[in-house]
């Protein structure tokens, strides 16, 4: 009995040192099929013309499925996220790239949510910004939120930023202003999703090292890009 113990001990020990060694591969790619979920969500709910012109014509995408916010009165948040870049050449896009967004202020607040985040790039700038280690949103990257509904209004406004931004939120918040935020490079999570050191230019600009899941995302707005 003791040395079927022993082995159901041993047996457990290394089913669970196994996982947790291969939790970081685990978590990227997770985070990848929660980012292609999301995506398609947005695309989905968002019939508008303007918003499907904008996806149309962004430079890249930041896609942050879970986006949490906590705390009373003053609260922070703080969520994963990926970041793919459209390549006109190959009519494709190239990453993903892995991100942290964090590092924000809301002012008032009820309680927690979960909110998923689409950053539209629409700038040469925008996509130049995000190479970098660490991003400030408002210095590095000029941002706003993202227009909605019709018309030549809607269709113009806010078009000098970088970055356009489009939410949704699950649960109690006073609003959403990602100015003050920062984006950082996760590089644990690109080392486990590519298996090797690399960095965002290896990943965005020399394309060092490819991934399939890319055409997963150039899948989802092949209709709207008119391919």
């Amino acid at each position: 009995m003791k040395r079927i113990t022993l082995y159901l001990i041993l047996v457990t020990s290394l089913f669970i040192a196994g996982r947790t060694k291969a939790e970081p591969s685990y978590d990227a790619q997770r985070l990848v099929e929660l980012s292609l979920l999301s995506f398609e969500r947005f695309l989905k709910e968002r019939q508008e013309e303007t918003f499907r012109k904008l996806v149309s014509n962004s430079k890249g995408v930041f896609i942050c499925p879970e986006l949490m916010r906590g705390a009373f009165v003053f609260g922070v948040s703080g969520g994963n996220g990926v970041f793919l870049v459209w390549d006109d050449k190959e009519k494709n896009y190239i990453g993903p790239a892995f991100y942290t967004l964090g590092g924000l202020s809301f002012g008032l607040q009820a309680g927690g949510s979960i909110s998923e985040v689409l950053l539209l790039f629409m700038t040469q700038r925008g996509l130049s910004a995000m190479l970098a280690t660490n991003v400030k949103i408002g210095l590095d990257l000029g941002i706003a939120i993202g227009p909605k509904g019709g018309g030549a209004k809607a269709g113009s406004a806010n078009l000098s930023a970088d970055v356009l931004a489009y939410y949704t939120s699950k649960g109690l918040f006073g609003g959403l202003s990602l100015d003050g935020g920062v984006i950082k490079v996760r590089g644990d999570l690109n080392r486990a999703y590519y298996g090797r050191e690399v960095t965002p230019i290896d990943i965005l600009v020399t394309k060092a090292v490819r991934k399939d899941d890319s055409k997963r995302f150039t899948n989802v707005v092949k209709g709207i890009k008119g391919q």
